[in-house]
Parts: C-alpha cells; structure tokens; sequence
C-alpha cells in the first residue's frame, strides 16, 4: 500500500453530498454529544420558536356548588431562536482520502482496508466542524458580522450574564447566588454543599445537573477522598452526586465550562438546544473552485435557550472573582 494514490472523483464527491444530506448535516450534533447528551436536543427549529412554562393558583377546596375563583394562568414565555450559520471549508480531496485510509490501517489492518468512499471524506469534514460548535454552547456571542462559530449565536452564559444585567437572574428572584470565596480542595465540598442547601426545595425535588468545570469536579473529589476515606460508604473516588442530595444533583463537569464564571443547576430538560435538520433549507454540497482543490459548502441553524429561569427550575452560581 505504500505510496498508493487514492483518487475519488469529483462528481461521486458532489453526488455524496447530495445523497447524504442529512447524515452530514447531523454529523455535527452527533460530534457535540460529550455536552449535549446532557442536554435536551429540539429539532425543526429555524429561527424562533416560544418556549416556557405555564403556572397558575387555582386548586381543590371542600366542595361547594358556588365555589368560584379566577385560574391567574401564567405563562413565562421564552424565545429559542436558531441563527443560519454556513461554511466553506477547501479541502484536497486526496489527502482527506490518505487521512482516511490511514486510520483504517492502524484501525483495522491491513487484511481489512478498503478504499475510502466520497461519505467518509465528506464525513471527515463535517465532523470536524462539531468542535467548534461545542466550544460556543456556554460562550458564544451573537455577532451577525462574524466569521466564527462563536459569532453564529448566543450560548447559555451569554444568554445567564444578560438576564443578570436585567435583574431576571438575581438574589431577590431567588435564582442566583455569588460565592464569596475562591475553590479549593479545603472548601469544594463545603462549597458544594453550600449550593445545594441553597436550592429551592422544589427545585431540590428535581433530577438534576450540576454544570461545572472539571476542575471543580476534580477538587470534589480530592476533598471527599481527604475528609471521607475511612467512611463506609464511600467506596470511590470519582463521586457524581453531591453528597446529602439523595443522588440527585449530578457533578456535570464539561471542557467546554472551563473558563466559565458560572455554574448552572438546573434538570436537563430545560437546556434546550436548537437546530433544524427537518426543513429543505438546509444544505451541503462540493464545489470545485480552483484546480486540485474543492469546497465543501454547507448551511444549517444552531442556538440554545433556557426554557424558564424561574427558581424552581434553575439557579446561577457565579463564582468568585
């Protein structure tokens, strides 16, 4: 196999394209999952659509033919909005094949190796563009003039540091608190248990997650290892439930919360995640611009929200400066 030149023409490439447009489309997602297996995926989202939680007062009494009183519905609506990003990524088709056949031989062996098709090589591509997708879902800002991924939309800090500055997200709506002191490996399970006591206690009925860093999930561990050891049940170290929560709150450590000043509590079901996947305006297909090099062209949407930021789905820890 040494020195074989693999060559797959244009045409199977932009008949790939076509016919996997879906797959490819999706091929991003699925890339994000580490962080999004941990959230609530809403497809067929282009543009906005409302979302938000629907409360009211009204209850059962001792019976009474007259009992009669207003429902006072409230509807705290929120707006998952997607943003139209596009790509167009050159690539030497040649060399994403060698890519490609490459890995299948330290893969698979030689026995086994077959010539790439027009799909991986597209596949390859797509892929690669999940990382960046990734990298935004907590810090992107919404910059229509941008050239980035985290230009194409607003991630879930962004959107928690607006609501701050609009007093929606604040001590006296009971959604938030500020630590006061650095962690460290004395203090995380302090500080941890700190966080959960604050929570309200329908809130602390939930299944729920603990956004955080791995760093934080790291000195977690250290300070129950240091201060649990010769406890019987304690029996390992990486602990995924902070202790006294009944196993409820679950340690969500993310690369992608790294240098986040925020760490969110709330039930996986209210971090939405947008994007489309279901609509025709979407779209992936090769170009051939200039001699030996093509592009792959592609379209889709992508945005989060939270579905309520009301306290007895969510709180914001901010961390010490």
């Amino acid at each position: 196999m040494a020195g074989q030149v693999i060559s797959i023409p244009t045409s199977a490439l932009q008949d790939a394209a076509v016919k996997y447009r879906k797959q490819l489309l999706y091929m991003p997602i699925i890339g994000c999952q580490d962080t999004l297996q941990h959230m609530t995926p809403r497809p067929g989202i282009r543009y906005k659509e409302n979302v938000g939680a629907i409360s009211g007062d009204a209850q059962f009494g001792p019976y009474k033919p007259s009992r009669s009183m207003d429902f006072n519905l409230t509807v705290e609506y929120r707006t998952l909005e997607t943003f139209m990003g596009s790509v167009v990524a050159k690539f030497e088709p040649n060399s994403a094949a060698s890519t490609i056949l490459g890995y299948m031989a330290a893969t698979k062996g030689d026995g086994q190796m077959r010539a790439p098709s027009a799909l991986h090589v597209l596949t390859l591509i797509a892929k690669g563009l999940s990382s960046h997708l990734n990298d935004a879902i907590w810090n992107g800002v919404r910059n229509a003039s941008g050239d980035t991924t985290k230009d194409l939309f607003d991630g879930f800090d962004t959107i928690t540091q607006k609501e701050i500055d609009n007093d929606k997200i604040s001590v006296e709506n009971k959604n938030y608190m500020k630590l006061t002191e650095e962690i460290t490996t004395a203090n995380a399970l302090d500080i941890a248990k700190e966080i959960l006591y604050s929570l309200d206690p329908r809130l602390r009925a939930l299944d729920l997650n603990l956004y955080c860093s791995q760093d934080f999930a790291d000195k977690y561990n250290e300070a129950m290892l240091l201060t649990h050891a010769g406890i019987n049940y304690y029996t390992q170290f990486g602990q995924n439930t902070v202790e006294g929560s009944n196993g409820k709150l679950h340690i969500v450590p993310l690369y992608n919360k790294a240098d986040s000043k925020f760490f969110h509590v709330t039930p996986k079901s209210n971090m939405l995640v947008g994007f489309d996947q279901m609509g025709d305006v979407e779209s992936v297909m090769v170009k051939e611009y200039e001699p030996f090099i093509l592009s792959y062209i592609a379209t889709m949407f992508f945005g989060v929200q939270f579905e309520s930021i009301d306290y007895r789905r969510m709180k914001v820890i901010e961390l010490a400066a």
